[in-house]
């Protein structure tokens, strides 16, 4: 999206669009959300255009318990597993057929599966807290289909 604004004004625009991310209640998000597309959509329409495709999606994670937020928000696990995958292939360096590159990157995933499993992400008490005491923003969501993994 920010490639669709001058160069000299993304930083303005990046940190509208943290604005929007920082906050913790949905509501509030889509009232930032709003005001960023009645600002910027008359000078950056194919941005704001691009914005408003994706802010909903983008937004699912205030829906869940405020303690998942900062995991859930962001791709940082998966950009890690795909970092670690690059360093080992780069290591090899030229695999002999499509196979054997195929078997290094299955392996070095389900080891990071693996640890994961170990470690305690995210707390499923919170969600199920939440489907037993729902907050009154959410009065109409269905949480049976909102929680499914």
């Amino acid at each position: 999206m920010l490639a669709h604004v001058p160069a000299s004004l993304t930083a303005d625009v990046a940190e509208d669009l943290k604005a929007i991310f920082k906050v913790k209640r949905q509501k509030t998000a889509e009232a930032l959300a709003q005001e960023f597309v009645s600002f910027y959509e008359k000078s950056y329409p194919k941005a704001v255009a691009i914005f408003e495709a994706g802010i909903e999606d983008a937004l699912t994670y205030l829906r869940y318990p405020g303690s998942h937020h900062v995991r859930i928000r962001t791709t940082n696990m998966l950009e890690r597993l795909f970092r670690e995958v690059k360093r080992r292939t780069k290591v090899v360096g030229v695999f002999p057929n499509e196979t054997s590159a195929s078997t290094l990157a299955t392996e070095i995933m389900l080891r990071s599966s693996e640890e994961w499993t170990l470690k305690r992400y995210l707390s499923m008490e919170a969600l199920f807290e939440a489907v037993e005491n729902p907050n009154p923003q959410y009065r109409d969501v269905d949480w049976s289909t909102s929680l499914r993994m």
